[in-house]
């Protein structure tokens, strides 16, 4: 059985005089971290959400565990723990009735949602705040539940789009550490950010979008060897074009 648990094949995404993405295509294999670097309006959004199923492709598939989510939504969604950074809670339910809520729409029973929930609640360190409304919450506090809600199902593929976007140090720290175990759970993992150091950290791979387009992939050693560049902000530039980031 094959370890690539997340692939995007040639995916192609118009809107009408515009071409947001553009012939994507690589591949996440379990317990892996896939960075998706780009500057702003490079087509990260759109790709994510074209391999989460939320966004139908105009051209090419996704594969999530072997399922086309355009063929079969369910199962592939099944398979998915989404989050991007600005993703809202119910204000009027606390976190621990939030992951309730998902774990019942996962078909979880109430036994698995009591303990993936004390688990989450305790890694996550959410117990001071756990069955308080999200509507009292700190940003930071939100967003921490909000990977708690991700990975309330244990799903084998996550796709994380800027997670630490306008987080704190201590939050953002806790979504980093959530990501590395979920490394070493064997999930694939593949995530956006705009830190570059966030992505040197984490990533086995990194993928550079350029207008819609990859315009390089590799490990970071790789990229160093193919740019003869140390720091991957160097390298970013270099391969997505710095005069047009600058401008």
């Amino acid at each position: 059985m094959s370890d690539i648990l997340l692939e995007a094949n040639h995916l192609q995404k118009q809107y009408p005089g515009v071409n947001a993405v553009n012939d994507l295509h690589f591949q996440v294999h379990a317990g892996e971290v896939v960075g998706l670097l780009g500057a702003n309006g490079a087509g990260k959004t759109t790709s994510l959400r074209m391999l989460a199923g939320i966004l139908t492709p105009s051209h090419g598939y996704a594969e999530v565990c072997g399922t086309n989510p355009v063929d079969d939504p369910l199962s592939a969604r099944q398979n998915i723990g989404f989050l991007s950074g600005d993703t809202a809670l119910y204000r009027r339910m606390s976190p621990r009735e939030i992951l309730q809520y998902f774990g019942r729409l996962h078909d979880m029973s109430d036994y698995e949602i009591k303990e993936q929930s004390e688990q989450l609640i305790q890694r996550l360190g959410m117990k001071s705040f756990a069955d308080r409304y999200c509507s009292t919450l700190s940003s930071g506090q939100v967003q921490r539940a909000n990977i708690a809600r991700t990975l309330i199902h244990n799903p084998p593929v996550l796709i994380l789009d800027e997670p630490t976007n306008t987080l704190d140090i201590i939050t953002g720290q806790f979504i980093l550490d959530a990501i590395r175990e979920a490394k070493q759970d064997n999930r694939a993992i593949l995530f956006s950010t705009h830190y570059m150091a966030e992505a040197e950290a984490l990533c086995d791979r990194i993928v550079i979008l350029h207008e819609g387009e990859v315009c390089a992939t590799g490990t970071l050693d790789e990229l160093k060897d193919q740019t003869s560049l140390e720091k991957l902000a160097d390298i970013f530039l270099h391969f997505a074009g710095k005069e047009e980031i600058s401008s």
